[in-house]
């Protein structure tokens, strides 16, 4: 079949999900964003459009505001409609290409496949953006045809700037997915693909957390300060002026955690795993809400 991206959806309107709704609208597609209803509303705004998707209209306004800029055009978000997943949900059988953007949280994201597996069109692709959560356990329990039809598709924030998108095969995604998805992402986006396998934080992630990790143990060991550490660890090695805790601060302090002890728990044998272990002060930044300054 010759398959095309006509509509696709985006689920997540946060910083990612707003960043790559921006570049598929860059590309010409038109896409639906949607998030969920407000948990906070009162009794006269359930039934307010404006204030059942006043999240994901945040996201979009976000997106639209953001520094440096995710859209190529702000006339391209004109593509981009919004919802959310209550009133919008039945706009996804209309979908090309349906990418899950939510919270790194298993049990959210297999009831949001369940109900999109239960009214996806038959030639629709549905992708996870998960940044490590294994796809198998996302998909457990589908159709088989979903799972065909089902893979990572890894970007990296910000989404415009970021060449790397990583591409996760499922264990029965059909090989024409793969191959379409990878020429879509490189000659239509404009990524670079690096195909990963279904392990814990793929290839990026992997890496990253590890020489993060690494670098704040030898911190507290060697006793040196954060700008210290960031003085040698940007340019000077040839790495970019974020260094370790520029890229930290970017990314979130509760993402780079996250990230982290998915990794120390799922990877038991592997034997750099005590650098996965979160210093304490990080721990206590993150309850503290201090996630550092993310990319707006």
């Amino acid at each position: 079949m010759v398959r095309r991206i006509k509509k696709a959806a985006v689920i997540g309107s946060g910083i990612m999900g707003g960043g790559i709704a921006a570049l598929l609208a860059g590309a010409g597609v038109e896409t639906l964003l949607l998030d969920i209803v407000p948990f906070d509303l009162k009794d006269e705004e359930k039934n307010d459009p404006a204030q059942r998707n006043r999240i994901v209209k945040g996201g979009l306004d976000a997106a639209l505001k953001a520094k440096p800029a995710l859209f190529f055009s702000k006339a391209d978000a004109d593509l981009v409609s919004t919802g959310n997943l209550e009133d919008d949900f039945d706009k996804l059988s209309e979908c090309d290409w349906i990418i899950e953007v939510v919270v790194e949280n298993l049990k959210i994201k297999q009831d949001l496949f369940k109900r999109i597996d239960g009214i996806r069109k038959e030639s629709a692709v549905v992708s996870s953006n998960t940044s490590g959560i294994p796809l198998k356990d996302m998909s457990e329990g589908l159709s088989q045809g979903f799972r065909k039809h089902f893979l990572g598709t890894h970007f990296f924030n910000p989404v415009r700037y970021m060449h790397l998108l990583e591409i996760i095969p499922g264990a029965e995604t059909d090989k024409e997915i793969l191959d379409f998805m990878a020429d879509y992402g490189e000659r239509i986006l404009g990524k670079g693909i690096v195909w990963a396998k279904d392990t814990p934080n793929f290839v990026g992630n992997r890496i990253g957390i590890h020489g993060i990790g690494k670098a704040m143990q030898m911190m507290l060991e060697d006793g040196l300060t954060i700008p210290e550490v960031d003085a040698l660890f940007g340019p000077p090695m040839g790495r970019p002026r974020t260094a370790i805790f520029k890229t930290s601060d970017l990314v979130g302090l509760d993402t780079m955690t996250h990230v982290s002890d998915n990794t120390y728990e799922l990877c038991t044998e592997d034997e750099e795993r005590e650098v996965f272990k979160i210093p304490e002060f990080v721990k206590k930044m993150v309850e503290d809400k201090l996630l550092g300054n993310k990319i707006q």
